[in-house]
């Protein structure tokens, strides 16, 4: 945490140097102690100071300089630092004007010069002051800060991706937030601007692109190298359990991942039947856990990045990546996962972002306080996120197609939910349409199944959590996929007509491997996969197995 500052100020050198190093004696262990000769200089540097979200308990300043007089150099420092206390260094001369100033600028008080000994004329006075003004002093979030609509789409990819790749933030709402209206006029940013990403350098970013924001964030979107020995695509929990393994047998790694690492598990608040973890962990802290790891084996990792098409060319894969960028590969990992089916309701496309999300229950958590929720879904994910939610929201509805969730929810779960008296199970309905109002979700319309009755209700925020369609559009190379897209691997690959059209090596393929040798799929894109992070884990970690295989016999 930042330490507050005493702020000293006066136009004589010596005299200035003898206040702050009596400041320095005996506040130095709890205060920053900044000074300046200039009052101009010093106007400038306190707006800085404010971008940074520097805090100022007290200044003490001379009251006779050329530049400008004491008191009117508090009285401009007042409106960036209103609650610092007031703190006049005066002659005798100047007693009347230190007087006059108490109401003038609120002094807190004034002392005459000299101030020796310190131990009796400055620090009891500075003490009691400084006293006073910690009873009433919050101490205000040190990092990173995002302003904008709560319901704008963008404000909330802004917020999604920050919270999937572990950087703290505080979200400022424009709207309805003092702290943001100070931030923004501070920076002279407008509604125009949103969203804004505020730093603690004092800089801003004015609707930043993901990828700009990563790069100024200092995350890693270029490859620093053209020769890999495998590259993962997508960093889920298969993907990073391949990276811990690749990394740590000595292959030349290089994970890249398109939006943050973890996947929909990096989403799920709370993982509670993963192996050695009695008492749960969320995906954020698994994720956590396991980029760390992996990157303390040497591997690169380069996030937000897309890969748009795989080539081969001898035994080399040639991968083509969002910026345009090449990188060359022995084999490749493909372990990109699923993405959550579109809801095909009227409506829902209009509100996405603005009320209606896919996932990312954890990031607006806090906007559905006190408000009535909605999921869609039977599956773990959506009991997650339920239970997450409940803490939250007045009242949460999980919306299912079937009777009850016993085909598609672990028990623990369905238990959880059972005994949370905020959270309702609504069987044999879908969702028919999304209703808005001031370009934001405000109600749904349900129809039941069973009696095709529809119904309106008030709702200010739907989750969904339907299905699972695998992250596999991009890839055009003559790989084989099943009828709905997962990657074939394996023996179950003889059963397609045309592989042997394709696969022209004399062995088979092994177990994660492809159509096309040397590219293997392992955790929920892979088809037959057990959409569970243990499996998951355990597919990434076989996959190096196989890759080393590979490499051995070309």
């Amino acid at each position: 945490m930042k330490k507050p500052i005493i702020f000293a100020l006066d136009d004589d050198a010596q005299v200035l140097a003898a206040v702050t190093r009596d400041l320095k004696s005996k506040y130095q262990k709890d205060y920053r102690v900044l000074r300046t000769a200039s009052p101009v200089e010093a106007l400038e540097v306190l707006v800085a100071l404010k971008k940074k979200g520097e805090v100022i308990a007290l200044f003490l300043v001379d009251q006779r300089m050329p530049e400008m007089l004491g008191v009117e150099f508090l009285e401009k420092a007042k409106l960036h630092y209103p609650e610092a206390k007031k703190v006049l260094l005066t002659a005798y001369s100047d007693t009347d004007a230190a007087i006059k100033a108490i109401n003038e600028v609120q002094l807190d008080y004034y002392l005459s010069k000299p101030w020796n000994p310190p131990e009796e004329k400055l620090y009891p006075v500075l003490d009691d002051l400084l006293d006073v003004w910690q009873l009433n002093y919050q101490p205000d979030f040190d990092g990173l800060k995002v302003l904008g609509y709560q319901y704008n789409p963008h404000t909330h990819d802004i917020k999604d991706f920050l919270s999937s790749n572990l950087f703290p933030f505080q979200w400022l709402d424009i709207e309805n937030n003092e702290k943001a209206k100070e931030i923004a006029e501070l920076h002279s940013v407008t509604s125009k601007d949103m969203p804004v990403v505020s730093f603690t350098d004092g800089d801003c970013m004015c609707n930043p692109s993901i990828p700009e924001l990563a790069a100024r964030l200092g995350l890693n979107v270029t490859a620093k190298d053209t020769l890999y020995d495998v590259t993962i695509i997508g960093a889920g929990p298969s993907g990073l359990a391949a990276a811990v393994y690749g990394g740590s047998e000595g292959l030349k790694t290089l994970l890249i991942e398109k939006k943050a690492p973890g996947g929909q598990a990096g989403t799920s608040s709370r993982i509670e039947n993963y192996l050695g973890f009695p008492n749960g962990l969320s995906g954020q802290e698994l994720t956590h856990r396991a980029i760390t790891q992996a990157k303390r084996f040497g591997i690169e990792f380069l996030s937000p990045r897309e890969v748009v098409s795989i080539e081969t060319k001898d035994n080399y894969k040639i991968i083509t990546l969002d910026d345009g960028s090449i990188v060359q590969t022995k084999s490749i990992v493909v372990s990109t996962g699923v993405n959550y089916r579109k809801l095909p309701a009227e409506g829902i496309e209009d509100y996405t972002g603005a009320g209606i999300y896919y996932g990312s229950s954890m990031t607006e958590a806090q906007a559905c306080k006190d408000r009535e929720v909605y999921i869609v879904g039977g599956g773990n994910s959506a009991g997650q996120s339920a239970v997450y939610l409940s803490n939250f929201a007045k009242n949460v509805y999980v919306v299912v197609r079937k009777a009850d969730l016993t085909s598609s929810m672990s028990q623990y779960l369905i238990d959880q939910i059972e005994a949370i008296v905020n959270i309702t199970l609504v069987p044999h309905t879908s969702i028919t349409k999304a209703i808005g109002s001031d370009d934001r979700l405000s109600a749904l319309e349900l129809t039941n199944s069973s009696t095709n009755k529809k119904v309106e209700v008030e709702a200010q925020a739907l989750f969904i959590f339907i299905g699972s369609k695998p992250y596999t559009d991009w890839l055009t190379l003559d790989i084989l996929k099943n009828d709905r897209g997962f990657l074939e691997t394996g023996r179950d690959l003889v059963k397609y007509d045309n592989f042997n059209k394709i696969w022209k090596r004399s062995r088979e393929p092994f177990l994660l491997e492809t159509c096309s040798p040397g590219i293997f799929a392992s955790g929920d894109v892979r088809a037959g996969a057990m959409n569970r992070v243990a499996s998951a884990v355990g597919e990434g970690s076989m996959a190096i197995k196989f890759v080393h295989q590979y490499l051995a016999e070309i």
